[in-house]
């Protein structure tokens, strides 16, 4: 089996991690995770420290943009195991070139491809197909205290979602605007 190829995104340290599934009579298999590609990836020895499934029922459902601040502050791997998402990452890092602007990339299942998320992204999604879940790999544990983000629909960052947001949380309507992280 080959290992995932990546592709580099607008964003530094935003990739995409392409790997390629395999199946038969049986079904599919996809290998997510291997701890030396990882590191490789990252550029240090990070463990991963929690794993996540979110599993979302209906198409247009918008989640995030969050963000996790402090130390260690965490860092993100997320790929579509069922159905497909619009998979978005923002640039809040405050020395970065590119602070203020965001990448969107669709991940499905079918494709087998994950975004990895650097430290100082927030993170958000729009399912695009029912009962669409994701399956996050964090390298660092979630500490409520620590978490912030910015609104889906700010019109400083006008992400482009391919449709209708729908299905939001209050918790997510309620995130601050760009201007007040920057």
């Amino acid at each position: 089996m080959a290992g995932p190829s990546h592709r580099a995104t607008a964003l530094k340290g935003v990739l995409e991690i392409r790997r390629q599934p395999h199946g038969d009579h049986r079904g599919r298999f996809l290998n997510v995770f291997r701890r030396g590609e990882w590191n490789q990836l990252w550029g240090e020895d990070r463990p991963i420290e929690q794993v996540n499934l979110s599993h979302n029922p209906r198409p247009g459902t918008v989640r995030g943009l969050h963000l996790q601040r402090g130390r260690p502050a965490e860092v993100r791997l997320v790929s579509c195991v069922v159905g497909r998402v619009w998979d978005v990452a923002v640039d809040l890092r405050p020395d970065s070139a590119t602070r203020g602007r965001w990448v969107g990339v669709e991940l499905s299942a079918e494709a087998g491809n994950s975004l990895l998320i650097p430290t100082g992204c927030a993170h958000g999604f729009q399912v695009l197909e029912p009962d669409s879940a994701l399956l996050y790999l964090h390298g660092a544990p979630y500490r409520p205290m620590e978490e912030t983000g910015v609104r889906w629909d700010d019109p400083q960052l006008g992400i482009d979602w391919p449709m209708e947001p729908r299905e939001l949380s209050e918790r997510d309507r309620s995130l601050p605007r760009l201007e007040s992280l920057l």
